[in-house]
């Protein structure tokens, strides 16, 4: 299925959405932007060695993929058309309640507050694929989830080379081992139109901040918990001791 290149530009969110596949794929959708121009910049020092803007930022990305690609997993079990879809439902599902296990694990540990719900663009992939039905949720699903997985890879890769904290290092580790998983079960839907989805990762459109940032929770909110199924193979990581 193709996309025009004309209607990549314009995100709209909440309501009647009218969205393309175009407008949702944004390499940074998946957490906060920096405060600063200097990613490297250190913010604190830990027990687990020093923490920068990008290692902080990563967890919360970590985090907020899971607020949105957890639901998306419980979406897709009950409205897939395809045995390969509800696989990566399920996938989806496991991944991401493991993941999510570890960052709220290691967020107090090194002092990151974690949102409790996902980035109004994250949210609004949920409604559109809450609002598609038959074959088109199983397409739409398939290039989404590969597109958005396809897109923080390079991320994971980055701060797994150059964290020097071994917290974000062993999240760096799952989630390295999480998103290759999630985007192997996408394309062996044989649904991904590969072209349009390499288009979209390389040529984002460009959308504001306010879509792109998880809310901040509420004060003395507790964290919603991403529950694991009761057939969960993925799990949490050995979290290691303190460097020093």
């Amino acid at each position: 299925m193709r996309f025009s290149r004309n209607a990549m530009g314009t995100l709209f969110v909440g309501g009647a959405l009218s969205l393309t596949l175009a407008a949702l794929a944004y390499p940074s959708m998946l957490g906060l932007t920096t405060v600063s121009t200097a990613p490297s910049r250190v913010i604190a020092q830990t027990q687990w060695g020093p923490l920068t803007e990008a290692d902080r930022d990563f967890v919360v990305k970590v985090r907020a993929a899971g607020l949105w690609e957890y639901p998306v997993g419980q979406i897709g079990l009950q409205k897939g058309q395809s045995k390969a879809v509800i696989t990566a439902s399920q996938h989806l599902i496991d991944g991401h309640a493991a993941l999510d296990t570890t960052c709220r694990k290691i967020a107090p540990m090194l002092n990151i507050t974690l949102p409790n719900l996902a980035s109004p663009q994250q949210q609004g992939f949920v409604n559109t694929l809450n609002a598609d039905t038959g074959k088109q949720f199983d397409v739409d699903f398939a290039n989404i989830l590969r597109m958005t997985h396809g897109s923080i890879f390079n991320t994971v890769a980055k701060i797994r080379a150059t964290t020097e904290n071994t917290l974000v290092r062993a999240l760096a580790d799952q989630a390295n081992d999480t998103v290759l998983d999630h985007i192997t079960v996408m394309e062996k839907t044989g649904l991904v139109d590969f072209d349009q989805v390499l288009f979209q990762q390389t040529t984002p459109p460009k959308l504001p901040d306010t879509d792109l940032t998880p809310p901040p929770p509420a004060v003395g909110q507790p964290a919603v918990v991403l529950t694991p199924p009761p057939t969960a193979t993925a799990t949490p990581v050995d979290l290691p001791p303190p460097s020093k």
